[in-house]
């Protein structure tokens, strides 16, 4: 389920209430858990986030993270553990044991063949269709795929092991798994594995057997969605690489995340203070401009710094050794000689001096690329160029009304024509029927077609010539407007009435907390989760998406605080969005007002 890549809609702490109802539920899910296991799983005060996903199908899953690791994922109202639990409490689901390369296959996108389970000297376990179920490998007991039964154990015995044993949803390896740390499986002794010669028999005499299976199952799988293959780097090589290989590959990776992450727990502060320093230094040499002096330091932490930040890191001044913003400041004050700051108002401290013959800074490289500047990237990931804003001209349909003015050209009813098109064709139909005045030619001659195409009852008596200028006006404001949209790369379309512009608008939520609401982005070609995700970096505020009542094909992107000022700054500069289409960029908070 997870072979591809997964794409984020969502990412915010777990409320109290829900964190309870996740212990309730996963106490039901799993009996054997118990009440100290829960709590270690579900603690009571560290941070637990729900991060809602789509998988490559489409389905909507989410996510319970504990310490940067999925623990359990949630589908179709269901709990399931990840490898990451699993490897915790290896015994929490009923076992099926397989073989090493067989692994690949899993990863790839294919489910358990019962051909390839090995059956254990005590058994199959006893399980029904659609129970829980892990699979492990014969040489460790701990889980390495996650999934439900296919069938009953009676009836793969019945069956005499062939056919699809285990439906698997999530194993080591895949994008589900590389969410997390990315922490390899551990050594967990199997005592099975002493009759493991009489178990490699047993596999090389049905090795073709059971690859035949599991193209059964692939191709069954390809027939529930048609046009997706099996990732081919998973499943390719297999046989080439050894089982030697693969253990060497897999010890050697460890060992290199091993001393990664025994690195991080060293110097978490260490290394949190260095990129404060370097998204300091960056933002002063190419973010801040003189005119901007003097600037409240909340708002260089925001506007600047944060959009400095290199792409996979995030600044987190609480797990520096400054603790606080001030702090650091000071320190970049006293020890480095870059700013000056003063307090101009009673505890609300300002850069008011920036030192830019600092050597410091002068020598200071600016990265070549930082996620602020490439964040806003459609379809991060998969490698499409960036965003181009669609070409939006406003046209104009013939009326019936106006259809007798028109009809010398052929131009009937519902005819789409460009302002500059119907300037020409009224022009030359004033020509050709000789209307331009002969004594003032700014003037035209109200013949009885103009007359009724143009002029009101009341008006019939009273006007016997327009000047063009007011001709012109008038044969547009009796047209249907309507507007071409043409985005980079595709045909023309064109649509009755006004386009709707991007809305920002600000709602209020409970007593004190203010949202941004952002609607209508997908008429302008936007991807909302892309316009979210980049805003959400900018602001370093949580953000989700929600349907828009009414609406199949869009959705609202609301984001915490009043952002108006940093989604038009994103929607003007870096997507091009002419200012005409946004509204309510006049509502952003005005600089220096305190509310």
């Amino acid at each position: 389920m997870f072979a591809r890549p997964i794409r984020v809609k969502s990412n915010t702490a777990i409320k109290g209430s829900d964190r309870r109802k996740l212990k309730a539920d996963l106490s039901t899910a799993f009996p054997s858990l118990s009440a100290d296991e829960l709590s270690e799983l579900v603690p009571n005060k560290e941070e637990l986030n729900v991060v809602k996903i789509y998988a490559h199908k489409g389905d909507a899953v989410t996510l319970y993270v504990l310490h940067k690791n999925p623990l359990f994922f949630e589908l179709e109202k269901r709990l399931y553990p990840t490898v990451y639990v699993l490897w915790r409490y290896p015994a929490l689901l009923p076992t099926f044991m397989t073989w090493p390369p067989v692994l690949q296959k899993m990863v790839g996108g294919a489910d358990l063949m019962l051909p390839g389970v090995v059956v254990p000297s005590s058994g199959l376990p006893d399980v029904k269709h659609g129970d829980y179920c892990s699979v492990t490998l014969v040489n460790n007991r701990a889980p390495v795929a996650v999934g439900t039964a296919a069938v009953s154990t009676g009836e793969m015995h019945s069956l005499g092991m062939k056919g699809r044993g285990v439906c698997v949803l999530h194993t080591y390896m895949d994008h589900l798994w590389a969410f997390g740390d990315k922490s390899g499986p551990p050594s967990l002794p199997n005592a099975e594995c002493d009759g493991q010669e009489e178990y490699e028999e047993e596999y090389e005499v049905n090795e073709m057997e059971m690859e035949e299976e599991e193209v059964v199952g692939k191709c069954a799988e390809e027939e529930q969605c048609p046009g997706e293959t099996v990732t081919d780097q998973a499943c390719s090589g297999v046989d080439a690489l050894s089982l030697a290989e693969q253990e060497e590959e897999k010890g050697e990776k460890g060992n290199e995340e091993e001393d990664g992450n025994q690195d991080d727990q060293k110097m978490p502060q260490e290394t949190m203070d260095a990129l404060l320093l370097q998204c300091f230094l960056h933002a002063l040499k190419s973010k801040l401009k003189k005119s901007e002096l003097p600037l409240l330091t909340s708002t260089f932490l925001r506007n600047h710094m944060f959009a400095c930040c290199p792409s996979g890191k995030q600044i987190d001044i609480k797990k520096s050794s400054y603790k606080k913003l001030s702090k650091f400041l000071q320190a970049m004050q006293k020890q480095h000689n870059l700013v000056r700051m003063k307090e101009l108002t009673k505890g609300v401290e300002s850069i008011v001096e920036v030192d830019w013959k600092n050597r410091q800074l002068r020598s200071f490289q600016v990265p070549e690329e930082t996620e602020g500047e490439v964040a806003p990237v459609q379809d991060e990931g998969e490698g499409e160029s960036l965003y181009h804003p669609p070409e939006i001209t406003t046209m104009y349909s013939v009326s019936s009304r106006l259809e007798p003015l028109f009809l010398d050209v052929q131009k009937r009813k519902g005819t789409i024509l460009q302002p500059a098109e119907v300037k020409h064709l009224v022009t030359e139909y004033v020509k050709k029927n000789e209307l331009v005045d002969e004594n003032n030619k700014n003037y035209v001659t109200v013949d009885p077609i103009l007359c009724d195409c143009l002029l009101e009852r009341s008006e019939y008596q009273e006007i016997g010539s327009l000047k063009w200028d007011d001709l012109f006006s008038r044969t547009l404001g009796r047209m249907q407007e309507c507007y071409q949209i043409v985005y980079p790369g595709q045909r023309p379309i064109q649509k009755k009435g006004h386009i709707e512009p991007i809305d920002i608008a600000v709602s209020s939520r409970g007593s004190n907390k203010k949202v941004t609401l952002i609607k209508n982005l997908e008429v302008y070609g936007l991807d909302p989760a892309v316009v979210a995700t980049a805003l959400q970096r900018r602001v370093q505020a949580s953000s989700v998406l929600q349907p828009i009542p009414g609406s199949k094909d869009k959705v609202l992107v609301q984001i915490q605080g009043n952002q108006i000022h940093q989604a038009g700054n994103l929607l003007l500069d870096h997507y091009q969005i002419p200012r005409k289409y946004i509204n309510g960029l006049e509502k952003a908070p005005k600089g220096g007002k305190k509310k």
